[in-house]
């Protein structure tokens, strides 16, 4: 048993290793105590919005921080327990030494995936916009559903949610929902729910309770600083609207919602949940520079997967899971095979299998 233990806590140390490197760990020490140093200054506060940065970006550096400090003390103490129950010939102490050498090993399997989200902007928040597709009104309920499975998903995180626009359907449902989630490597994690979502069930807008298959699609683009992209403003349209929906006194009485197009792109963004127009148009902009980031990170990996001969798919508009809710009960991702009966547990916002398994085998792909 001694052996086994041995080679279980050296692979532990490898991994730690290895998650050093990949998370940057020395210089990522030396930036929280920059970052605690900014924060101790008195005049901290003064422009809210960049102690708020900061503080997510502390969250951020302390969590890599500590969680490899954490788990080097605790294979030193296993080294240590490990030695001692062979020394004294301790039976219990060696069962205890085999025990921690487990759980030791799979919290640090756990922090080499966190590792593997190393792009650019993986560690940040997140930009979530579902809109719904082929399907009608059943589709536009997909989309409340699947607007309640990210919620779930992103408290069950820790993380913070704030919606930003929401557009009903005609008869039920939303047309499409768009928010913020912000946390440490929310970006990072969302990035593997990209695409479009299946849905299949008996519908219950359908007098006659026959089966209805609906899509809708899940675009995620990373929150980025102003300065990283300029926009000229000769390129928007602006248009104003009256928000729909619930909210304050200048919902359906003023022209408060803002839609902006970006016309060498093509892409829209809209905001209507703020309380006036220059709020809403500040919202928007930042929404659409995340989108600007997203579209050229898009053309680079496909500039990658041209020249390496990569097969992977990447494109928006891929199917990438199905949720069945009848003649059975299954979640399948079609990219991993990834698959669980649970579908009411999933729908709950149990995603992390998923997302974790998509992230690994996107990593072996791309170190082949």
């Amino acid at each position: 048993m001694t052996q086994e233990i041995r080679r279980r806590l050296e692979e532990v140390s490898a991994l730690i290793e290895s998650i050093k490197e990949a998370s940057r760990y020395d210089s990522e020490k030396l930036r929280l105590g920059e970052l605690e140093e900014q924060m101790s200054a008195q005049d901290f506060w003064e422009d809210s919005e960049k102690a708020e940065g900061v503080i997510q970006e502390l969250k951020r550096v302390k969590e890599t921080v500590t969680s490899v400090d954490e788990v080097t003390s605790r294979l030193e103490d296993a080294r240590t327990l490990l030695s001692l129950g062979e020394e004294e010939s301790d039976a219990d102490t060696i069962t205890e030494a085999e025990s921690e050498s487990r759980q030791l090993l799979r919290a640090v399997e756990k922090l080499e995936l966190r590792a593997l989200l190393s792009g650019n902007y993986d560690s940040g928040n997140a930009y979530i916009t579902i809109q719904s597709g082929a399907g009608g009104t059943d589709a536009c309920d997909w989309v409340t559903i699947l607007k309640r499975m990210f919620i779930r998903w992103a408290e069950r995180m820790g993380y913070k949610v704030s919606v930003i626009d929401e557009l009903p359907g005609e008869e039920a449902g939303l047309k499409s929902f768009s928010a913020h989630i912000a946390g440490p490597y929310a970006y990072g994690y969302l990035r593997a729910e990209h695409g479009v979502h299946r849905l299949v069930r008996i519908s219950p807008f359908d007098a006659q309770g026959r089966r209805q298959t609906s899509f809708a699609s899940l675009d995620v683009s990373p929150e980025v600083e102003e300065a990283e992209i300029s926009i000229d403003e000769s390129d928007l349209r602006i248009d104003t609207y009256r928000a729909s929906g619930a909210g304050g006194q200048h919902v359906n009485t003023t022209d408060s919602a803002v839609r902006i197009t970006h016309i060498p792109t093509g892409v829209v963004v809209q905001c209507q949940n703020q309380r006036s127009q220059h709020a809403n148009r500040t919202q928007a902009l930042k929404v659409l520079q995340s989108r600007l980031v997203q579209l050229e990170e898009k053309r680079r990996e496909e500039e990658i997967a041209r020249e390496t001969g990569a097969k992977r798919e990447i494109a928006f508009g891929s199917q990438i899971r199905s949720y069945v809710l009848h003649p059975y009960k299954q979640v399948k991702d079609h990219r991993t095979k990834h698959e669980t009966g649970n579908i009411d547990a999933v729908l709950d916002g149990e995603l992390q299998d998923f997302i974790e398994t998509f992230l690994r085998q996107k990593a072996e792909t791309t170190s082949e």
